[in-house]
């Protein structure tokens, strides 16, 4: 697993650099402190993660973001900032996480953990293999009728059963066939297939009705267009 670090202060690129070669196995390909280069770098090498600061000169983070996030494998990204007010927007785009400046050492660690650990849902054809209290289980992915965000975890909701996992949304998604599975909120993702009843709600959202599940799954705004495009409304 490699990345790159994008961000125009050289004593943060450094700090950054110094936690990632000793707390993790994760391998540095490059160091950016111009976006657009960083931009090019990407576009024309394999890059699985990318440490990105939101505050850079000519193409901010977020605008990168927007990009980077069309492009196939998409890396994950972790968000860099001395700003909280960023944070919302981030995950929108679905960043694996959003740190703040200064670092805390416990909080960067604590990534680079989960980062390693994300390997530990693995994709196997129409197959995914997801950890249970010490076990292993294989689930055929078609019986997965949505995923809710919690925090750091992802909990992932079959007919019958339940399974909390330690990833992301974006992060999981990307292990999903896009053409039968939606992020349709930023902390949830549905079952285009399982899809029973779609409710009107306030703001011109909707509420989903699942099959066989008593509870509701939102679709957002910004998620409304897309979502009406996939469904046929």
């Amino acid at each position: 697993m490699n990345c790159i670090i994008v961000d125009d202060e050289f004593p943060a690129i450094q700090e950054l650099s110094y936690f990632i070669k000793n707390f993790s196995s994760i391998k540095i390909l490059e160091e950016f402190d111009d976006s657009i280069k960083a931009l090019d770098y990407i576009q024309n090498h394999q890059v699985d993660i990318i440490f990105l600061d939101i505050n850079m000169p000519k193409l901010d983070g977020l605008t990168l973001s927007r990009v980077i996030k069309a492009q196939k494998p998409t890396p994950t990204l972790v968000f860099i900032s001395a700003y909280r007010e960023h944070a919302l927007e981030a995950f929108e785009v679905a960043a694996f996480d959003y740190i703040l400046k200064p670092y805390s050492e416990n909080r960067i660690v604590e990534t680079l953990k989960r980062l390693e650990n994300n390997t530990s849902s693995k994709h196997i054809n129409n197959k995914i293999t997801l950890w249970k209290n010490e076990k292993l289980f294989v689930l055929n992915i078609n019986d997965i009728y949505y995923c809710e965000s919690q925090e750091h975890d992802l909990i992932i909701y079959t007919n019958d059963n339940q399974y909390r996992i330690t990833s992301s949304i974006g992060d999981f998604y990307k292990k999903l066939p896009q053409d039968s599975f939606l992020r349709c909120h930023r902390s949830y993702i549905v079952n285009l297939d399982k899809i029973t009843e779609i409710i009107p709600w306030f703001n011109n959202t909707y509420m989903l009705k699942l099959h066989g599940i008593t509870g509701e799954v939102p679709v957002s705004r910004q998620n409304i267009a897309q979502f009406k495009q996939l469904m046929g409304i």
